[in-house]
């Protein structure tokens, strides 16, 4: 229950308080928050709010990733006569093609438009038609409900009129298209792309797209231009990769300097459609890729890169001494020495992703001193042939800041004494790893001051004392992110000591922990990060799905005012189906996963800059957003004219 207002105060002459700065002050400082950050603001005083309504028809950057906003509650954010909005980034879940003429803007020069499934292709075409001057595009899931439909002619019209654009990123499938048509549009794209990222695309229709038409009076022999002759960053997911595909791309994208081709296929692919040792040593042709990721997934299917071997890498570790970033998966037949060449041929390699390699061993790193490398960034996932000896050599690199193991299931407490010699080390995953309590103890005397991100996943050995080993009365003020899922003993005396170290944790993943209850709910509800602020965790993400000792008495703590800042929870949905429907009514705008889904924000949600507020009793965002909702065009119209009398 809210508290009761207190009386208003008589004004303090020597303290007049904030109702007596200059508008034009306080709109300068919030015109430099995030939009969350203003409309919070915008709740607590008149003043405020007065400000908030005013800077909202001209902000340049309207950024909202956190919630997935009605047509009724974005109309009063944005308002249309707003010349200046540059950049709008907005989750579409609730929006569909009658909002279009609303928020495609001439202005706008950066679009990122998430989960646009009940979108049709006109998105594409009023993005062509009205927005001359785009240069960033991102959708993503268009037209993915039933019904929605988007055709060729559609991306025809968004390459045909967007003729700034520098980057394009489409996360969805592409085979929808006429494959035949679809090779055709891509010659009026912009000459200004540089970047393409795109959902799913069939190897056949890549082949087509970047290999140009001949036309019917000249010959096959003769030089054709390329369709994207500027293009520098690919990113791509296909059904194959192959050799066509590597040698289609090397031989036609002559600028490429940033390489993501990533491939799950549903069985073992035929010599014709798989990558090579000779498809391998066309990598770089031009020499000049800093970025080279090739990943075969086991998502679906347990395939691997079979033909591929040392000798492959070696051919193309002769062209990329200036490679700065790479990653492999799925190449089963490399072995110490083909991954050693990578160490020893790329002095400037700062950043190195290696997944399933079944015959990486320790070796690979035994002379790693031996090398100029300043590795920054390094990730071995499943590699299940290294010990700790190779992360003892790994340490010497000082400079890590991400390191990434999971899964590899022969490190131990070991690895967590060199790991505890990182001074900048701010990600650390260990999921499945072999360690115990008093090895996580070795990172409260050092890492642990300076992460970010910590994840032990499964790793079956940890009990709640991991807890107190972990910090052990030195709290680290710079996590945010802790992942504790899959752990079987622990319970709900680990989660109390976590509420009691007062770590202002964003995210914290509890699933499948059979031990985890209502305790922890009502814990985590009602810890207290700063003694000035009311009860209130800063969580963003919880992840509590599957946990075995929640009931529906969870549900009361998962209301509000608790969990102020709650934007993702992950619960059993089956647990009970109308306590759940009734949670997500209460808190509409918070995404509520229930069959198991990872929970967090996609890759261009990065809201590092989010300014933080201190929460009352009620979440003043959200209070916002309905008010926003009960507000009429004409009561907002008024309200923005008398404010605007203000600054005249």
């Amino acid at each position: 229950m809210a508290s009761p207002i207190a009386p208003p105060r008589d004004p303090d002459p020597d303290n007049p308080g904030i109702h007596h700065l200059p508008s034009a002050l306080i709109a300068t400082i919030m015109i430099k928050l995030d939009v969350a950050s203003i409309l919070s603001l915008a709740s607590t005083c008149t003043a405020f709010r007065s400000c908030a309504l005013h800077i909202l028809s001209f902000l340049p950057n309207f950024h909202l990733p956190d919630v997935a906003p009605s047509m009724n509650l974005l109309r009063p954010l944005l308002p249309p006569n707003n010349p200046y909005l540059r950049s709008l980034k907005v989750d579409c879940t609730r929006l569909d093609d009658s909002s279009l003429d609303f928020l495609i803007r001439p202005s706008l020069q950066e679009l990122c438009l998430r989960n646009c499934a009940d979108f049709s292709g006109k998105l594409l075409s009023h993005l062509g038609q009205s927005c001359k001057d785009l240069r960033f595009v991102y959708l993503s899931s268009v037209a993915e409900k039933r019904g929605r439909s988007v055709d060729v002619l559609h991306l025809e019209e968004l390459l045909t009129g967007c003729t700034q654009l520098e980057t394009l990123i489409l996360m969805f499938d592409v085979s929808v298209f006429l494959r035949h048509k679809f090779a055709r549009v891509w010659s009026l794209a912009s000459p200004s792309l540089i970047s393409l990222e795109i959902g799913y695309i069939s190897s056949l229709m890549l082949t087509e797209l970047l290999s140009p038409a001949v036309g019917p009076h000249q010959s096959s022999n003769h030089p054709q231009p390329s369709i994207l002759p500027n293009l520098q960053k690919l990113c791509l997911s296909v059904d194959y990769i192959t050799d066509t595909m590597i040698s289609t791309i090397s031989k036609y994208l002559t600028s490429l300097t940033h390489l993501d081709l990533r491939d799950s296929p549903i069985m073992e692919p035929r010599m014709a459609f798989d990558l090579t040792n000779n498809g391998l040593q066309q990598v770089n042709a031009h020499g000049k890729l800093k970025h080279l990721c090739l990943v075969r997934s086991q998502e679906i299917a347990p395939t691997y890169f079979k033909r591929v071997n040392d000798l492959g890498i070696l051919l193309m570790a002769d062209k990329c001494s200036n490679m700065e970033s790479i990653c492999l998966g799925g190449f089963c037949q490399v072995t110490d020495t083909g991954y050693k060449t990578i160490l020893h041929s790329c002095s400037k390699l700062y950043k190195l992703k290696v997944f399933h390699g079944t015959h990486l061993t320790n070796l690979v790193f035994h002379d790693i001193n031996a090398t100029s490398l300043s590795l920054t960034h390094v990730s071995l996932r499943w590699c299940n042939l290294l010990t700790n000896l190779a992360v003892a050599h790994l340490a010497s690199n000082g400079n890590l800041s991400t390191l990434d193991l999971r899964d590899c299931r022969n490190l131990g407490d070991y690895s967590l004494r060199a790991i505890n010699s990182l001074p900048k080390l701010k990600s650390l995953l260990l999921d499945g790893c072999d360690i115990t309590d008093s090895g996580l103890s070795h990172l409260s005397k050092g890492s642990m001051k300076t992460l970010v991100s910590l994840s032990v996943k499964g790793c079956k050995k940890l009990t709640d004392r991991c807890i107190s080993s972990l910090f052990d009365g030195n709290s680290n003020q710079e996590l945010r992110q802790l992942n504790l899922s899959n752990l079987p003993n622990l319970s709900d005396g680990a989660i109390f000591l976590l509420a009691k170290s007062r770590i202002p944790l964003s995210e914290l993943r509890l699933r499948q922990c059979p031990l985890i209850g209502d305790t922890s709910v009502m814990a985590l509800a009602s810890m207290q990060i700063d003694e000035n602020v009311w009860c209130g965790s800063s969580l963003k993400v919880l992840d509590i799905y599957n946990c075995g000792g929640i009931t529906q008495l969870a549900f009361r703590w998962l209301k509000k005012p608790y969990f102020p800042r709650m934007r993702w929870l992950g619960i059993t949905g089956s647990l009970n189906r109308d306590v759940v429907d009734g949670l997500t009514r209460s808190r509409p705008y918070m995404h509520v996963a229930t069959r198991g889904e990872e929970l967090g924000m996609d890759q261009w949600d990065n809201s590092e800059d989010i300014y933080s507020q201190d929460y009352e009793e009620v979440d003043e965002f959200e209070e916002w957003l309905f008010e926003g909702e009960d507000m009429s065009d004409d009561d907002m119209v008024d309200v923005l004219d008398d404010v605007a009398d203000l600054f005249e």
